[in-house]
């Protein structure tokens, strides 16, 4: 639009349309000249695993032979592939890695970002994660949301997943808490995760310390995560390729906001198409977000060709 002005207030838009019409009690406290450039609301990207070390390429290969997720991750791949390298880093090799996934981010339009540990898996390694997550906002002119995910894999030294969420609980969350690392909890509801009870017992103890929480729910197999989320009025549940109607039905009653991640879902060649259909029509909020990570969408790698 020719001589075009925006003029915003307590940060809502109250006039847009050229300037010869704006009202005449607009009085500007500050004035940016944006040179004729589309002015639009800044992207936000409520779901990455931005802060990690290593690479998992090989996998891509893998997968296009046929290889599932679930096979890659059983044979010590996946999640705990990237564990291994980034327990290895040090914090700064951590920004300095993560910046450039953040800035193709930016470059696309992002202005607030989730970014997720989850890559440590003991809690000397996932505080550095998030520690970095909430150093990025010091680098760059943007707003971090910072969510803890120790729930993402059981690490090898674990005796089982029970005594892994027994640390969890007992050790990482209050730490994290305690120490003001992160805003939201997260866990990874899934077969080759964890089970719809220890994820209940990470979102007792995540909401018992005053922390939100969200949900990777129902991704390759329909274990009720959907249901979860809203028994726990998490934020969102994120994923849903297997989510059912009745999880769903659940999601609208407690307004848990479905993030759908094409870009996994392309990745791995899932059977299961996000139920987008069922989402709209029980009235679910949807968003988008790029679940940017190592292994399973991997787009700032994208971008950044």
């Amino acid at each position: 639009m020719p001589d075009g002005t925006v003029a915003c207030r307590d940060g809502r838009i109250v006039y847009a349309g050229t300037a010869g019409d704006a009202p005449a009690d607009l009085e500007a406290a500050e004035q940016f000249d944006c040179s004729g450039r589309w002015i639009t609301p800044g992207l936000i990207d409520c779901h990455t695993h931005l802060v990690h070390a290593g690479d998992r390429s090989h996998e891509f290969e893998l997968r296009l032979r046929g290889v599932s997720y679930d096979e890659i991750a059983r044979a010590d791949g996946g999640i705990l592939s990237t564990m291994r390298a980034t327990r290895g880093a040090s914090e700064q090799a951590l920004v300095d890695s993560a910046l450039p996934r953040l800035d193709a981010l930016i470059a696309e339009g992002a202005t607030t970002v989730e970014v997720k540990s989850g890559y440590g898996l003991n809690l000397e390694s996932e505080r550095r994660q998030l520690r970095v997550a909430r150093a990025l906002a010091q680098h760059r002119p943007v707003t971090i949301v910072a969510t803890f995910l120790g729930a993402h894999a059981v690490p090898p030294e674990a005796a089982s997943a029970d005594a892994y969420i027994d640390l969890v609980c007992g050790q990482m969350i209050p730490a994290v808490a305690k120490e003001g690392l992160a805003e939201t909890v997260d866990a990874f509801c899934e077969q080759i995760g964890f089970s719809a009870e220890q994820t209940a017992k990470v979102f007792e103890t995540a909401r018992s310390h005053g922390l939100n929480v969200r949900l990777h729910a129902d991704q390759l197999s329909n274990s009720h995560g959907a249901a979860l989320a809203a028994r726990y009025g998490a934020l969102s549940a994120d994923h849903l390729e297997y989510a059912d109607e009745a999880g769903i039905t659940a999601m609208a009653a407690a307004g848990v906001v479905a993030v759908l991640l094409p870009g996994a879902f392309y990745f791995l060649r899932e059977k299961m198409w996000p139920p987008v259909d069922l989402l709209r029509r029980h009235g679910v909020p949807i968003a988008l977000a790029t679940d940017c990570n190592p292994g399973t969408s991997p787009l700032t790698s994208l971008l950044l060709q």
